[in-house]
């Protein structure tokens, strides 16, 4: 009897971990987000690399549904174009192939784990992994292999307010293939990219405040180009 009652035990783990649908999760944590018809946030950016000197930067960011974004800054944000984070969304356009890959504890929080590789290969990025909240369908972190900017990791955090917007984020890069803007930030050393390390790694923090959402915003806002902000 106990033969039996553990076979059936082991049948049901197995079928249990097996229905878990990689599609539906994405869904729900797309459709937690759809709850934000917009919204604007003022970002601080501070930017942490061994080799550079960088100005603590502010931004304001505007977003509207779908994917409509507008951002005035005070200077160039040395980031990789996905580091700005504005919407979850944004790692999910075009078509890909969701695989659940398993369920883990992170930062408290436990989260499934799931891999999207997209199926146009046009893109940079190449596989993206998501740790999404199983209670809370917010995004806690990605991970995601590109063709031209290395790897790079997004961790999230968020306040217990009523919308799946995020407060901070650490982007942590790979500064090998990190291109320099010399009219936005100063090398310690030189400004010859020769001095780059090849294996380091840098981080950027952001931390947003002042959230006003679902209080709409004009379209016209999205026609401008992006401009700098006046102190």
């Amino acid at each position: 009897m106990k033969k039996i009652f553990f076979s059936l035990f082991l049948i049901t783990a197995v079928c249990f971990s097996q229905s878990k649908d990689p599609n539906l999760i994405i869904k729900n944590l797309k459709d937690n987000f759809k709850k934000v018809k917009d919204y604007t946030a003022d970002v601080d950016i501070k930017v942490d690399v061994s080799f550079l000197k960088v100005p603590e930067m502010k931004a304001k960011i505007y977003f509207k549904q779908p994917d409509k974004t507008h951002i005035e800054s005070d200077g160039f944000a040395m980031l990789p174009k996905d580091g700005l984070y504005t919407s979850p969304l944004s790692l999910l356009n075009g078509e890909y192939t969701a695989i659940y890959s398993g369920d883990e504890l992170f930062d408290g929080h436990k989260t499934y784990v799931v891999k999207i590789i997209p199926l146009n290969d046009k893109g940079d990025v190449i596989l993206s992994t998501l740790w999404i909240d199983q209670s809370e369908n917010l995004l806690r972190k990605v991970e995601s292999t590109t063709k031209t900017n290395g790897t790079f990791v997004i961790i999230l955090k968020y306040d217990n307010n009523n919308f799946p917007l995020p407060v901070n984020i650490e982007f942590t890069f790979n500064t090998s293939r990190l291109k320099l803007s010399r009219n936005s930030m100063e090398e310690d050393n030189s400004n010859n990219n020769k001095n780059i390390p090849g294996n380091s790694t840098g981080k950027v923090f952001l931390t947003y405040s002042n959230y006003i959402v679902n209080k709409g915003i004009p379209d016209s806002i999205f026609l401008t180009k992006k401009k700098t902000l006046k102190n």
